[in-house]
């Protein structure tokens, strides 16, 4: 299935990669020699970019994914919330998930954007026993059903 363009993650051009590359650098620079100024350059980024990242992520980030990757998560919508996502096109963010489509990460963030079940990675990556193994159509099935509790 084809996902329309508000649910595809934006393109990034290289400029703006090596820019927040750069930025990147600096501030883990800045965390790991344990700068003054540290959590005000975060803070200034975090402004940039719209997400919500702390000294841990500049410091920690090369043990999972390199400076490029990073980059092109901060120039993306840290929580892309679409009014109108309809059930088949959840079904295929998760399926693109399941199947470690290259922008997986910004699918998965797309997906816990738009549904309400507060751990609806744990459906996919750690499922309770009734899940394992499910298609995406039943991932989706469950993240749906779940209702808040009112307090």
């Amino acid at each position: 299935m084809d996902l329309r363009a508000e649910l595809v993650p934006p393109s990034v051009s290289q400029q703006r990669q090596d820019e927040l590359s750069r930025e990147i650098v600096r501030i883990a620079d800045l965390v790991l020699r344990g700068a003054e100024n540290a959590d005000e350059e975060i803070a200034a980024f975090n402004a940039r970019t719209g997400h919500d990242y702390v000294a841990l992520d500049f410091a920690e980030y090369d043990a999972s994914r390199d400076v490029a990757e990073f980059a092109l998560e901060a120039a993306r919508p840290a929580r892309p919330r679409i009014a109108d996502v309809t059930t088949d096109e959840l079904v295929e963010i998760v399926r693109r998930i399941l199947a470690s489509d290259p922008a997986s990460d910004y699918y998965l963030r797309l997906l816990e954007a738009n549904v309400t079940h507060p751990r609806v990675s744990d459906l996919i990556f750690h499922p309770p026993a009734g899940l394992r193994d499910a298609s995406a159509e039943q991932i989706v099935d469950e993240a749906l059903r779940y209702r808040p509790i009112a307090l």
